[in-house]
């Protein structure tokens, strides 16, 4: 059996996924790399794999589909090569509101944040458990401290499941993270065609600091991190604030 250590990246394309990507391969470990995009996937293998010399698997995924879940599943089951940090990163928004979504969008979405980090999870606990060490990072969000539609009820089930998971396995060398950023610098707005310009430069996080607090978290055995004080602020205010300030988009 092979002693490298593996971490697996969803959603490793772009955004957040990319610099996970980075920074695991920078503290030495190798990578298995899943996204959509194949041109985009290999481009930041070789890329990867040539600066930080490790080695990188490319899964070529759509989390949406039940056979390409199970072909990630198969992978973290890999006991030659096992994995020993799993980061649920891949996930988007979509406009609009539960009454007037289109409803395959919503069952995608359901899928992508909730069903596909639920089997990966479950497929990854038990050869970490066995190994007596692994991490896992849920990618969520400070809207899952709010109530703001299916985005909202998503982000929150991973916060929960973090909770829950590292409470259970902690004490057996498997600690289970969710990291619940605000506004970052990534691509995931534009996908939504959201228009950014009505939020304050101060609100936007950076991407390399979000990982690099997110991957401290799980390595310190936190169940939950919030990047940056104002989002930690952010969060405290809305558990007190009147829920209708915060509750709409359902």
């Amino acid at each position: 059996m092979s002693t490298a250590q593996w971490a697996l990246v969803t959603g490793a394309s772009s955004g957040l996924g990319v610099e996970y990507a980075r920074a695991l391969a920078r503290s030495g470990h190798n990578l298995v790399l899943v996204a959509r995009n194949r041109d985009r996937l290999e481009s930041l293998a070789g890329a990867i794999g040539r600066e930080f010399s490790v080695d990188c698997e490319v899964l070529i995924t759509d989390l949406h589909k039940a056979r390409d879940v199970a072909r990630v599943a198969q992978r973290l089951r890999d006991t030659a090569k096992p994995v020993r940090v799993l980061i649920n990163n891949a996930g988007y928004g979509i406009p609009g509101n539960l009454a007037e979504s289109d409803a395959s969008l919503e069952r995608d979405h359901l899928a992508i944040h909730v069903t596909a980090p639920l089997e990966l999870t479950k497929a990854a606990l038990p050869g970490m458990l066995e190994r007596g060490e692994g991490r896992v990072v849920f990618v969520s969000s400070v809207a899952g401290y709010l109530a703001r539609g299916s985005y909202s009820a998503h982000k929150a089930w991973g916060l929960t499941m973090a909770r829950s998971l590292n409470a259970t396995y902690k004490s057996r060398g498997v600690y289970v993270s969710a990291v619940a950023p605000g506004f970052t610098r990534t691509e995931f707005h534009q996908r939504m065609k959201m228009d950014i310009t009505m939020f304050p430069s101060f609100l936007w996080l950076e991407a390399p600091y979000v990982v690099d607090r997110s991957l401290k978290a799980v390595e310190a055995g936190r169940a939950v991190t919030i990047p940056s004080l104002r989002y930690k602020v952010l969060v405290a205010v809305a558990a007190v604030l009147p829920k209708k300030f915060h509750q709409a988009g359902t």
